[in-house]
Order: C-alpha cells, then structure tokens, then sequence
C-alpha cells in the first residue's frame, strides 16, 4: 500500500511540473512591477484599479495589455478622459492624483505609457524611463508634472510620440532630443520649458507635427528645422523667441501650419512664405517689419493669415487677389498705408482686418 502511495505521489508531482503554463499568464516580475507602480496612484471615483486583482495582470486588468508571444507586459494604456463604458456609466471624467513610480521602470519590454488628462497627477518624470529600450509613447498630457524631461531622453530611440504637454515641466530641451530618429509627434505646449531650442532639432528628420507653443523659450528659430521633411505642423507660438523667421521654413514640402504669433521674432517676412504650401500663416504680435511680399499666386492658399499686431509698412500687396484662396486675413495694428485692393479676397473681410494701421483706405474703410 505505502509503495502504491508513493508512486501516485510521484505521479502527481511529476503531471504538476509538466502542466502548461496558461498562455496569456503575465510573468510575476511584471505583476509586481505593477502593483509598485499602482501604489503611488490614488483614483477614488471610477474604481479602474479594482480590476488590478488577481495573478494574471495580462487578462482584464483595466489599461493593461500583453505582448501576446513574450507574455511581457508591454502598454499601460489609463485616460482620464475616455469613452469607455466605465466612464459614461459614472457620467464624470476621471481625476487621479499621485506620482510616477520608478516601478514602471521595471517592466523591460514596456512600448506604451499613457496617463492622459487626469488633471491631478504630480512629480517628476523618472529619469529611469530611458533605460525602456522598447518605449514607443509616452504620453503624459493633462496633469501637474514638474520637474525637467530626462536629460538622456534621446536614449529612447524607439519613441515616436513623445507628449508632456499641459503640465508644470521646467528646464530646457535636452539636446539629447534631437537623437530621437524615430519621434512623429512632439507636443510640450503649455509648460514651462526655457532656453533655446537646440540648433540639432533638424535632426529629427521622423517628425510630423512639433508643438512648442506657450513656453518661455527663447533665442532663434533654429535654421535646422526646415531640414524636417516630413513636418507638416510646426507650432512655436506664445514663446519669447526673437531674430528673424528662417527662409527653409518656406521651402518646406508639407508644411502646412505655421503658428509663431506672440514672439519677438524681427526683421522681414520670407517671400518663401507666400509663395509656399502653407496653409495657416499666424505670424502676429511680433516684432516683423518691411513690407508684406507682392509675390501672392497661384500656390498661395491661405485658410488663415494673420499679420496683426507687428511692424510693417508699405501698400498691401495687389497681388493677393492672384492668390487661389485667403480666407481669413487680418493686417491690422501696423503702419501699412494706401488703397486696400478691389475684389477678392478683401470684399468679404470686414473693417476689422484693417485698422489701427497709418492711412489705410478703401472699402471696408473708409473711402480714400
């Protein structure tokens, strides 16, 4: 009887060592990883954490996705704003306060990390971030984050979106940024980045929209920038940059939004500019003198164009009406002078578009 125990003992032993691991089952070091990181995190109101319960943080552990070969945790996926039914079922958008914790460092084969929009969120980002080979996104927009982006971001050669915009960052554009070859998307609006843009930000020769605006950065616009092929979003505005508007800005090939208002920028407007493919032109309430280029054509199609608040003197250019399109056009608070041109565009644009100028007039001002 005891050998016959024995042997069912070891028979069962040896099934148990034999027995498959569940195919979608994390690995434990990532599961603890997680719940560290889950610690620094407080969101009392949608219970999105509840679901992080359980062995397997790869099955139905809310924002949390698998690598479905290496069973590697590899997005950490959490909004605050969303349309899930979690979210419309509360009828609220989510707020969540606390950190960042180093924890999240700990899952090697992580590629996306989103905390979008929670509002309350705080801390520094951890500067052990870059040691995520595999890191893909990063994005932290909508919270209180301070402190500065890593200084060895551009360690991350994998990232292709990479935004911390409206939060409470500070410091300068680490120079190591420019390393990124692969970033698409950079948006640090609305923080409080200081310092010049590096000269080596052409290098990112991936990127297809850069948003920058309503920071506290300063010096010139680098001439690099017009080496980013792929740009068609370039977004400096709200800045206190200053020197001229680099001419390769107008000979880009798909630039077609370019925002530099609420700057220092100086001297004149490229007639690469107006002759380019850009279709969103906010160039006001800067420092911009000489005349506006009478080379309007057949390529100038312009949604918006907006000159307001600078410099400039001269006529307005009876060339415009050559142009396909102006939609929106406001020349005024400068020092222009003479007739407003007849005809399109200007007999659709109200007085406003014109005044506060030294002798503008002409319908819609008055007659000259």
């Amino acid at each position: 009887m005891a050998s016959t125990a024995l042997y069912t003992l070891s028979a069962i032993l040896l099934l148990s060592l034999t027995l498959p691991i569940p195919s979608n089952a994390c690995v434990p070091s990532d599961r603890a990883a997680l719940l560290a990181f889950k610690s620094t995190l407080h969101e009392p109101s949608l219970g999105l954490f509840d679901t992080w319960s359980g062995s397997n943080c790869c099955h139905r552990w809310y924002g949390v996705s698998c690598d479905p070969e290496t069973h590697r945790v590899a997005d950490i996926n959490l909004r605050g704003e969303s349309e899930d039914p979690i979210f419309q079922k509360a009828n609220t958008t989510g707020y969540m306060t606390g950190s960042i914790s180093p924890a999240v460092c700990q899952l090697p084969r992580l590629s996306a990390l989103t905390l979008a929009d929670w509002k309350g969120l705080s801390g520094p980002i951890p500067p052990c971030i870059t040691s995520l080979p595999f890191l893909r996104i990063l994005d932290l927009v909508g919270n209180q984050f301070s402190g500065q982006i890593p200084a060895d971001i551009g360690r991350l050669t994998r990232l292709s979106v990479l935004n911390v915009a409206d939060n409470q960052i500070s410091g300068q554009i680490p120079t190591s940024l420019a390393n990124l070859s692969s970033l698409m998307h950079l948006d640090i609006r609305g923080n409080q980045i200081s310092g010049e843009i590096p000269t080596n930000f052409g290098n990112l020769r991936m990127l297809s929209r850069a948003l920058l605006s309503r920071n506290k950065l300063s010096g010139a616009i680098p001439a690099s920038v017009s080496y980013i092929y792929r740009l068609s979003d370039l977004d400096l505005s709200l800045n206190q940059l200053s020197g001229p508007i680099p001419t390769g800005l107008g000979k880009m090939a798909v630039l077609a939004t370019l925002n530099l208002d609420g700057n220092r920028i100086s001297g004149p407007i490229p007639t690469t500019l107006i002759s380019s493919g850009i279709s969103i032109l906010n160039l006001s309430r800067n420092e911009i003198q000489g005349y506006i280029p009478d080379v309007f054509g057949p390529r100038s199609y312009f949604t918006v164009l907006d000159l307001s608040y600078n410099n400039l003197s001269g006529r307005i250019p009876k060339s415009i009406s050559a142009a396909t399109f102006v939609g929106h056009l406001d020349v005024s608070h400068n020092h222009l002078c003479g007739p407003i041109p007849a005809g399109s565009p200007f007999d659709h644009l109200e007085a406003s578009s014109f005044t506060y100028n030294d002798c503008l007039c002409g319908k819609p001002l008055q007659a000259c």
